[in-house]
């Protein structure tokens, strides 16, 4: 086992080992982005199964099979262009969004663990009502269970993960969540690939109905894990706490952390009304980073490919098994780039890895539209094997640098942003705008598609290249600084924070 010290800026050096138990409880927990990516992934394939659309969208189904008509509704861009068709992806996000504002309560006054436990069986319930769907309505309201599930395990997973971590290794355990994120969407690619070639059209039941598997290991995950100390301690089990503690530290004697642990709890419940609290001037840094996160992570373009990847593919000219098979090898890249991330990122920072993914994206999308306009038109396909390859590649390129960037870093920064005593409203923020942009893109992306064309691509370059500027003028590196003290070695220290707190005193002096 690994062995090291977590330094502090108060002068006290925490003693920890990477120990069998952190790495169990964290792979488990880490199941509810398998769940989420799976969920993200299997959209895109099953909307483009001839057999899926004829059921409960006939009127697109008929539109996939008209080629080379001189109409907008059935040109390349367009024939997949219906608000329904699009609810049955952006949906689940909607209820995630407000499902956000219950599991954040949950998450405080209930647990990480139990907030886990809650997201596994919304999933399992949605599930079920997809995969047996009978109707449309059937199928809208699995996802919204579906999305529920979203709710509680994003907001309960990436703090479970940040506050179960030894610090040298935080960001990389954290990351955890983003790689079984796509893991799933790689899972759910395969999938999609085998269950369209089913006779008979019913292979959509198949790739819905498989999602149960990791939402049973999430289930079964959360009965066998340990809450995390903070959360015990939080709520006033601090025996308990302390035996947690000494489990996933492996060690004995644990007094400094445990302290610094319950000071931090005592500040937190001094705070009645954390979301109050987080709108305070000495907290509005972090929340505007946070949330600033969340939007620009959403408008990078990535969720529209992988939401829509085999969809996309095949707007692009690609032939339906082509397409599907293009988008297992995204989700291949997805993976093996987001292990990188779980190398690097601890050592590397999270500046550094947000600054140069901005402008490896940018160059890609760049170029994918450049091809586009030159090679596709509304109605005809003039895409050779070369034009082909190179949009492949750039759009291997493009999800290489989101993934050991912007997918993990914007779920890993908020989480070890915020102080104890705002840190569940804080993530409950977060989840909260990330569900509400991702809902944005879901419902708008086709018809963003038909509208703009090859600039959909150019549209999203431009709002990386804003959001590479702000990391560089806002974002603070977090790396091997202590949960508990980001507050006093990184917040208090940055430009942002540094004019709030002025400002506090200011309104101090004249008594305000």
């Amino acid at each position: 086992m690994a062995k090291g010290f977590l330094p502090s800026p108060r002068g006290t050096n925490f003693e920890a080992k990477t120990t069998p138990v952190v790495v169990w409880s964290c792979i488990m927990a880490s199941t509810g982005g398998l769940m989420f990516g799976y969920d993200v992934g299997i959209s895109g394939g099953v909307t483009s199964m001839g057999g899926f659309l004829k059921k409960f969208y006939p009127g697109v189904y008929k539109r996939t099979q008209q080629t080379g008509l001189e109409s907008d509704y059935y040109s390349n861009y367009c024939k997949y262009n219906n608000q329904w068709l699009q609810l049955f992806t952006s949906s689940l996000y909607l209820a995630a969004l407000v499902a956000t504002f219950f599991a954040s309560y949950t998450t405080r006054k209930l647990g990480r663990r139990y907030s886990m436990l809650i997201a596994g069986i919304f999933f399992i319930v949605g599930v079920i009502l997809n995969a047996g769907a009978l109707d449309l309505a059937m199928l809208i309201v699995g996802r919204i269970a579906l999305g529920c599930g979203v709710g509680f395990a994003n907001q309960a997973v990436p703090l479970y993960l940040s506050e179960m971590a030894p610090t040298r290794i935080r960001g990389a355990l954290n990351i955890l969540f983003q790689l079984m994120v796509t893991f799933g969407i790689l899972f759910a690619n395969l999938v999609n690939y085998q269950t369209s070639k089913i006779e008979g059209g019913w292979g959509w039941r198949i790739s819905l109905g498989l999602a149960g598997i990791p939402a049973l290991l999430l289930t079964v995950g959360s009965l066998l894990v340990f809450d995390t100390p903070n959360s015990l301690i939080e709520r006033g089990k601090l025996e308990e706490g302390k035996i947690v503690l000494k489990k996933i530290r492996g060690i004995e004697y644990v007094e400094p952390e445990f302290r610094e642990l319950v000071e931090a709890s005592r500040i937190a419940r001094e705070v009645e009304h954390p979301f109050t609290h987080l709108l305070m001037t000495k907290n509005r840094p972090q929340l505007i980073i946070a949330v600033s996160l969340q939007i620009f992570q959403q408008f990078t373009g990535i969720n529209a490919i992988m939401f829509y990847a085999p969809i996309l593919f095949e707007s692009l000219g690609f032939e339906c098994n082509v397409s599907l098979y293009s988008a297992v090898i995204t989700g291949g890249v997805n993976v093996l780039a987001t292990i990188v991330s779980i190398c690097v990122v601890d050592k590397i920072g999270r500046r550094k890895l947000l600054l140069e993914a901005g402008c490896q994206m940018f160059v890609a999308q760049i170029v994918i539209a450049l091809v586009l306009r030159a090679k596709l038109s509304d109605n005809t396909n003039n895409l050779d094997n070369r034009s082909s390859i190179l949009l492949i590649i750039m759009i291997c390129i493009f999800v290489s640098a989101f993934a050991w960037s912007w997918g993990p870093l914007g779920y890993l920064i908020p989480s070890e942003t915020f102080p104890l005593e705002t840190r569940s409203a804080g993530q409950g923020v977060t989840v909260c705008m990330n569900m509400l942009f991702t809902f944005i893109i879901a419902q708008s992306f086709l018809s963003m598609l038909c509208a703009f064309k090859y600039g959909i691509f150019l549209f999203f370059s431009g709002w990386v290249v804003v959001m590479t500027i702000f990391t560089w003028f806002f974002v603070p590196e977090t790396k091997n600084v202590p949960i508990e003290e980001t507050t006093d070695k990184v917040w208090k220290q940055q430009w942002l924070c540094m004019i709030c707190h002025e400002e506090m005193q200011d309104l101090t002096v004249y008594g305000v």
